[in-house]
């Protein structure tokens, strides 16, 4: 397998965290490739029509694209139990909380950098960080207990999505007044699988 990437995506540290929790990493080929969204890589397109990343290209059978996609078949493929039948509808939902923080935070790297400086709307940069923000203390209130229990693909998704508020919006202080939050983070960031896909080490 390939798995097409592009930069510190952190929708590609997803499925780079998951290939390391699921014993599936030295089983994928990693390939760099441009994915801007004015000008994406032909390679990319040819594999995801939308030309997003990450996408998964497999020998035997149809690329696969979207990070939760991707996630869910490496799981279902390593019978890893990263999606719990029993609490199944919570994960999804953490999941779709961390890949809406992390969509909204790249949007924001994009409307800084691929618009002229004269049409950069700070209005809507502060919409993007408004849904980041009601996340967090959601997180921080309602999810908590979730958190501290067995892994599953609910904590990697997150876990992927403050690491880019780290790396990409760290002057927004995401910690203050969501302590309980911080902490766990501050144990998770020490995973393995964290550790080795840091795009700063």
């Amino acid at each position: 397998m390939k798995l097409l990437q592009a930069g510190p995506s952190p929708f590609v540290r997803k499925v780079l965290v998951t290939l390391h929790e699921t014993g599936q990493f030295d089983e994928v080929e990693t390939v760099q490739v441009t994915a801007s969204p004015l000008a994406p890589d032909p390679n990319l397109i040819a594999a995801n029509p939308v030309g997003k990343i990450p996408a998964l290209l497999r020998s035997d059978a149809p690329t696969l694209y979207d990070s939760r996609v991707i996630c869910r078949y490496l799981d279902h493929r390593a019978q890893s139990g990263l999606y719990p039948e029993s609490r199944l509808f919570d994960t999804l939902t953490l999941e779709a909380t961390a890949d809406g923080m992390m969509e909204a935070s790249v949007l924001i790297v994009y409307e800084e950098r691929f618009r002229p400086p004269e049409k950069v709307s700070i209005e809507w940069i502060e919409g993007q960080w408004a849904k980041v923000s009601r996340a967090l203390d959601a997180l921080n209130t309602r999810w908590m207990s979730h958190l501290h229990g067995r892994l599953d693909m609910g904590h990697i998704a997150i876990g992927c999505a403050l690491a880019y508020l780290d790396f990409r919006h760290d002057v927004r202080k995401w910690r203050t007044g969501r302590e309980a939050l911080a902490d766990w983070y501050e144990g998770f960031a020490k995973r393995p699988s964290m550790v080795a896909t840091d795009p700063e080490s």
